[in-house]
């Protein structure tokens, strides 16, 4: 197999990667602002909440969000990504960063349901089989950090993601 001499170089122009990483912290502070206020009356502060700790619970859901996302990325360019990316890797990446996301929710749904009992939900959160977690919060971990990440790199700065490159098939 030939040993491609560019997979050293690093294929962002002007730290092309910092832009990617302040649109995906961006997009995914409002996606999840707008996820946590609509999947409200799938908790029971909805209907037990005054207004004051309603809109607590959606402001410290959507900060703790933010450190989530924000720790997982950084898991994931650790674990997953080369000094390339996004260009090379942004799958493996994305990968790891939607898997470790998903664990955390499912742990700290656990943790906030069954030993704290923090919060509950109510009679309308879809309950998934075997994990117990609620359907919304999961679909939040794999959506919006998927989702982000790719809104991320679609407006990423000309010149600093090469979607050709980025696209070809290779070895993850």
């Amino acid at each position: 197999m030939p040993i491609d001499k560019r997979a050293h170089e690093p294929l962002t122009v002007g730290g092309g990667w910092l832009s990617l990483l302040r649109h995906y912290l961006a997009f995914i502070a409002v996606a999840n602002l707008l996820w946590e206020i609509l999947q409200l009356p799938l908790y029971t502060i909805w209907a037990e909440g005054t207004p004051a700790e309603i809109a607590f619970a959606v402001m410290h859901c959507t900060a703790g969000d933010l450190l989530i996302a924000i720790a997982s990325l950084v898991a994931g360019l650790i674990v997953a990504g080369d000094r390339t990316w996004p260009t090379r890797r942004f799958w493996a990446v994305a990968a790891v960063t939607v898997m470790l996301g998903v664990a955390y929710t499912v742990f700290s749904e656990w943790l906030n349901l069954v030993v704290r009992k923090s919060w509950a939900y109510s009679d309308l959160m879809p309950i998934v089989p075997v994990i117990g977690t609620g359907l919304s919060p999961l679909m939040q971990w794999i959506a919006i950090p998927l989702g982000s990440l790719l809104l991320a790199r679609r407006f990423a700065p000309a010149g600093t993601v090469s979607w050709k490159r980025s696209m070809a098939r290779k070895p993850i």
